[in-house]
């Protein structure tokens, strides 16, 4: 068995990789080709925004809510929780 070079096996290993990944693109473009057809785009639906007094108006059941899910995933009581402040992200 010939010894080869830390370079050529490293090249092949790439070059393998890299022929599968083309090889993978190459199929997805096919299959969504032949799967998908030309079916129009649908048209966007417009969202109405919810007005901020709504969002204010509930911010203690916002909290609730939030509080019971970090209790649940803490398992610990809601008792033990206290949320300090809230900010939009």
């Amino acid at each position: 068995m010939p010894g080869y070079s830390n370079l050529f096996v490293c090249l092949m290993g790439m070059g393998t990789v890299f022929f599968g990944l083309i090889c993978l693109i190459v199929l997805t473009m096919i299959m969504g080709k032949l799967v998908g057809g030309h079916a129009a785009p649908a048209a966007p639906v417009p969202v109405a925004a919810a007005p901020a007094a709504a969002v204010e108006g509930n911010r203690q059941e916002i909290a609730a809510a939030v509080s019971a899910a970090i209790a649940e995933e803490l398992g610990t009581s809601i008792t033990g929780i206290r949320i300090v402040s809230m900010k939009k992200l």
